[in-house]
């Protein structure tokens, strides 16, 4: 079987899909790995087979020409909803956005994000390959609309690969229920307008598939996802994070318990900039009886005159190996974070960044028991932060849930479990293959 896997132009994103792109060609399969130029080194550096496709994003860039033109837009409409606001997908209770709202959602996410990093140059090069390629199953981003567009145009099964919590299935059957109860005239779907001519370039017509998938993998653990009547194929999440060295201080165990302090690759590499304040996370562990691990650069701490005496920083730790010597995590609410803390059974102490699905997942490790989280990032004292994190640390409840629900995600089937899975649907989705 030949398996095509989609990724965004982010380290982040890329990483989750290593584990199972590699148990499938431990299994014997054929593994591609395409995405933009920016990726190319990276996915390389896998050891899996990469395949460069369309132009370098330059998502820096990309990310002050979208605000630019949200100024512009928000200039020429007055006082009409901010897109940026738009994004953030934080209301998940059933009816908390109605039609309105939705319509506006998916509008501005064709616009800023689908159409962002499925363009037609990249859509047209990506079929190219695969009809040479000739793949059977096609994994992809769920972000990454290319994925969904590439299989049916040859013919290949395909299933998203979950980032994170399903904010897009979530919020899609609500859409689509709304949606039809409205006037035929009025049934206007933004992601079909944009997917229907496109798809029907490659001779194919558009489904719903084309935005959930034919089947969804979800490394969340069961008891954390959301409430979606779409099919699911559990898979356990195994924390990669790029190549990494062991220093020789982490062989030896902390003297005094061990707090991680992380505020993530993605902000820092991607968007320019952390949304919690460096300085004021340094003061709120500072004198606690407390050995902090600080994954921090030169420009995070550029502000910073002198770090506490029980702080240590680093520019880059492997949390897979530095979690299971530490009590306690502080971070951001990113993905590669939360999963691989729940991995491992520590305490989290969330700070979303307000990013995807930052702030749903924060409220889900406090209202599980799995740590705390803060509630305005922007107005943090560090004197509340303290507080926090000595709960975390001191308070044995936190530990015992986390410890549960690792032992949850262990009984979840590994990438490699998966595999006969993967072959046995992609028999029953794909078509008949036709001529190249």
């Amino acid at each position: 079987m030949r398996v095509l896997f989609l990724t965004l132009p982010a380290k982040a994103h890329l990483y989750p899909q290593v584990p199972l792109a590699w148990a499938l060609r431990a299994a014997g399969h054929e593994v591609c790995i395409a995405g933009n130029p920016d990726l190319t080194a990276e996915i390389a550096r896998t050891g899996l087979t990469a395949v460069p496709v369309g132009a370098a994003l330059d998502q820096a860039g990309m990310v002050e020409r979208n605000q630019e033109r949200e100024r512009e837009q928000s200039a020429l409409s007055g006082d009409g909803p901010d897109p940026e606001e738009l994004l953030k997908w934080t209301e998940l209770e059933p009816g908390a956005l109605d039609h309105t709202a939705l319509q506006g959602l998916f509008t501005v996410a064709t616009t800023l994000v689908f159409r962002t990093y499925s363009p037609d140059r990249t859509l047209d090069e990506l079929v190219a390959f695969a009809r040479e390629w000739r793949p059977d199953l096609v994994i992809w981003d769920t972000l990454v609309l290319a994925g969904p567009v590439v299989a049916k145009a040859v013919g290949a099964a395909h299933a998203r690969l979950l980032y994170g919590l399903d904010l897009i299935g979530h919020m899609r059957e609500q859409y689509l229920h709304g949606l039809d109860a409205r006037p035929l005239p009025l049934r206007e779907d933004p992601v079909e307008e944009w997917l229907a001519p496109v798809l029907d370039r490659y001779d194919t017509a558009f489904s719903e598939d084309v935005v959930t998938g034919q089947w969804t993998i979800d490394p969340v653990p069961t008891s954390m996802r959301l409430p979606v009547d779409l099919p699911y194929l559990p898979m356990r999440h195994i924390p990669y994070n790029g190549r990494a060295v062991i220093p020789h201080w982490l062989t030896e165990p902390p003297e005094r318990p061990r707090v991680c302090l992380t505020l993530g690759l993605s902000l820092r590499e991607v968007l320019g900039g952390d949304r919690a304040s460096v300085r004021t996370l340094l003061d709120a562990v500072a004198d606690l009886d407390l050995e902090v691990v600080a994954t921090l650069d030169a420009e995070q701490l550029s502000g910073v005159s002198r770090l506490p005496d029980n702080v240590r920083a680093f520019d880059f730790v492997p949390l897979n190996e530095l979690l299971p010597s530490c009590s306690a995590i502080v971070h951001q609410g990113g993905f590669g974070q939360v999963q691989t803390a729940l991995a491992h059974g520590v305490p989290q102490l969330s700070l979303p960044n307000g990013q995807w699905d930052t702030v749903p997942r924060a409220q889900q490790i406090q209202d599980s028991g799995v740590g705390l989280r803060a509630a305005d990032v922007d107005h943090c004292e560090a004197g509340d932060l303290r507080q926090m994190l000595v709960r975390l640390v001191e308070e044995p409840a936190f530990a015992r849930t986390a410890a549960a629900v690792r032992g949850e995600m262990l009984a979840t089937p590994a990438p490699h479990d998966i595999v006969p899975v993967l072959e046995r649907l992609s028999a029953e989705h794909r078509l008949p293959a036709g001529p190249a």
